[in-house]
Formats: structure tokens, C-alpha cells, sequence
């Protein structure tokens, strides 16, 4: 495992910590298992992450040049890539090449993901994957590469040294999102009332608005304004997402 100085060295507080907390892991990592490191702050977006001088850190730190996989610059990367379907469904460190996936407990719900054309559509002939599951549903991900881009098995260093890259990148990457987030509504102090988590619990298992004011006793009007409410507290732009951010944190198991 890592020291607490190198976990410390990945870390900062401030943007301009970026770029050395993104230089520490690709040290690191590099004097762990030689592999190569590759980082992304939410899969689901194609924005790179970048230092606090706004210079891409794929580029600049971890060396991925012209001619090489430049992932932050395929347009569909998060909608074909297996590793960023895998990231979605598996919470724990795996290692894939075209031949599978490989995790130290099965997971049915990878051996569905299609890997035709492998190397194509993941930019990689095999790759050592961290995924990080952050708040709000946005997942960032660490993948380790070999510097041969043909080399097809990771097994070896999956098994001596995939703990410590966890630890690593999920330090540096956290970092990152908690430095980097825009400002908004501090939804983590939200309070709900109890007739608007009632509501919203009873529209997560389906219900609409006249069949919630039937089960509770209310007015259609009555209840779509306590959801409204609701809305309006967590940040919410419409209905899914009250839902998934009211899940996100808790609101929806308070009441039975």
C-alpha cells in the first residue's frame, strides 16, 4: 500500500495543487507497476481535466501525445468505450482486454458488455481500471496502461499493485472534483419536511400526482407544490432528477 506521504503528495486543496498532485500519481504509479496513467474526472463528459492554468493534464502530465489515444477527443467515446460501460456497473478495480474482464469477485452484469473491436473502441489493447463512484451519480476513472500499447495482460499487475493505484487515484481524483466543482446550491445541507419527502417517495415508486393526493389524503395541487418545493431545494431542473438527487441523499428511505 501506498505511505501516507505519497497518498498526501496526490492530494491539494487549491487548483494550483493540480498539476503537482497530478504529477505525484504518475510518478508514483510509474515506480509502483511502470504502467502509464490515464485519469478522467467524470466519464460522462468530454471535458479533460486540466491544471490550475487550464493546461490538459493528459497531454501535459501524463503524456498522451499527438498520435496517440487522445480520449478526451472522441466525440463518442463514453457511449462506445467497454471500459466507461464497465465503470457504470462495477464499483472495484478490474483489469479487461478483448478477451474479458477480470475482477476478484464475479460480476454478471460485465460479462454483458459487448467487446468487439476492443482495442478500437477502448483506445487500448488492455487496460488496469479504477472506477470512482462520486456524489450525485458522477463516476470519474483511473486506467493504467502498459507503455507497450500491444500488451494484452495486466493480470500481473492487477494482483501486486491494484490496491495501491486505488488509493492513489481515487485521492487525486476526489481532489480534483471537490477543487474543481462550480459553485451551486449547497444541497448537502438540504432539509425536506416530511410531507415532501412522503410525496417524493411515493412518486419514486410510480405515482402521479392524483394517486399520491388519494394515499395521502391531499389535493393534486397540494401535492405538486410540496414536490415543487422539494425541487427547488435540491437544485432540481425537473422531476427525475428531484428523484435522483432526494435518493442521492437519503430523503427517500426517512419515512416508512
Amino acid at each position: 500500500m501506498p505511505s501516507p506521504q505519497d497518498v498526501a503528495a496526490v492530494r491539494f486543496t487549491e487548483p494550483p495543487g493540480i498539476r503537482s498532485g497530478a504529477e505525484a500519481l504518475r510518478d508514483r504509479v510509474a515506480s509502483i507497476c511502470g504502467l502509464r496513467t490515464a485519469v478522467s474526472h467524470n466519464i460522462a463528459v468530454r471535458e479533460p481535466m486540466r491544471d490550475g492554468d487550464g493546461a490538459i493534464l493528459a497531454s501535459e502530465v501524463f503524456g498522451f501525445r499527438e498520435g496517440e489515444g487522445r480520449w478526451w477527443e472522441a466525440p463518442q467515446l463514453a457511449l462506445s468505450s467497454p471500459l466507461v460501460h464497465a465503470c457504470r456497473v462495477e464499483a472495484e478495480p478490474f483489469w479487461c482486454n478483448a478477451r474479458g474482464f477480470h475482477t476478484r469477485i464475479a460480476n454478471p452484469l460485465l460479462d454483458a458488455i459487448d467487446l468487439s473491436d476492443f482495442r478500437a473502441r477502448a483506445m487500448t489493447s488492455a487496460a488496469l481500471v479504477v472506477p470512482i463512484h462520486l456524489p450525485f451519480g458522477q463516476i470519474g476513472a483511473a486506467s493504467f496502461l502498459a507503455a507497450d500499447p500491444h500488451e494484452e495482460d495486466l493480470s500481473g499487475a492487477y494482483e501486486s499493485s491494484v490496491d495501491a493505484l486505488a488509493v492513489l487515484a481515487r485521492a487525486f481524483i476526489q481532489s480534483y472534483v471537490k477543487v474543481t466543482a462550480r459553485v451551486r446550491q449547497d444541497v448537502a445541507g438540504v432539509s425536506l419536511t416530511k410531507r415532501e419527502v412522503e410525496c417524493l417517495r411515493w412518486a419514486a415508486a410510480g405515482k402521479t400526482n392524483d394517486e399520491i393526493g388519494l394515499i395521502l389524503g391531499l389535493q393534486r395541487t397540494t401535492v405538486r407544490f410540496h414536490i415543487r418545493a422539494a425541487s427547488l431545494k435540491l437544485d432540481a431542473v425537473n422531476r427525475d432528477q428531484t428523484l435522483f438527487k432526494a435518493a442521492q441523499l437519503g430523503f427517500l428511505g426517512m419515512i416508512r
